[in-house]
């Protein structure tokens, strides 16, 4: 079955922006949950792991219909967090770089331009979820908001960003501020990391 990812990072490492207790809690018990409970369905199902986990969204009509909704949920929710996790570094590699700085540059005229619309666009999710930086079809850039653990794998887009908006990840340390802790996700956020998964996509596109 799916494995955790390791943490690039310790727990304490996101500090002051994000506690050491709230990293801890989030990557064990929340990311923890949803892979337990997608391996639970998988073996349930008796799935010999054909495919990675992106791929798999594409592919649950080889399930139950019964199922299909549930194996969904909780692979986004793998999906997701595994991606947020890995959004972060304490390095402060949080200025765009490369292919990607470009990217941006040519589609929102600036870095702050993008951060600006990117945090406009977080403030009008209502409830749990998810903003997203993807790479559509048209090989351009998009700032989404999706709901729950709703993938952009479903809809044909390469997640590049994820910034998680449910309250399990800042209600420790910023309680009803969730604006400050969006905005300070970008004192944490790893443009290296995102740079590679945008090249990557743009290569296996061409």
């Amino acid at each position: 079955m799916y494995q955790m990812i390791p943490l690039p990072y310790d727990y304490d490492a996101l500090e002051p922006y994000i506690d050491t207790k709230t990293v801890g809690l989030h990557y064990e018990k929340h990311y923890g949950t949803y892979l337990n409970k997608l391996n639970s369905l998988l073996q349930k199902n008796d799935y010999k792991m054909e495919y990675s986990k992106e791929e798999l969204v594409t592919h649950l009509d080889m399930f139950p219909l019964g199922d299909r909704d549930d194996i969904l949920y909780y692979l986004g929710g793998v999906l997701n967090h595994e991606l947020y996790f890995y959004n972060m570094n304490p390095k402060k590699q949080n200025q765009p770089v490369g292919a990607l700085k470009s990217a941006i540059e040519m589609q929102y005229g600036s870095y702050e331009n993008f951060k600006q619309q990117f945090l406009e666009t977080a403030a009008f999710l209502v409830g749990s979820g998810y903003t997203f930086l993807v790479l559509n079809d048209q090989n351009k850039l998009e700032i989404i908001n999706l709901s729950n653990q709703d993938t952009p794998y479903t809809y044909g887009l390469i997640p590049l960003i994820a910034m998680d908006i449910w309250e399990h990840a800042y209600y420790l340390n910023y309680y009803n501020e969730r604006d400050r802790y969006m905005k300070n996700f970008f004192e944490i956020i790893d443009f290296e990391y995102i740079n590679q998964l945008y090249e990557k996509a743009i290569q296996k596109k061409s």
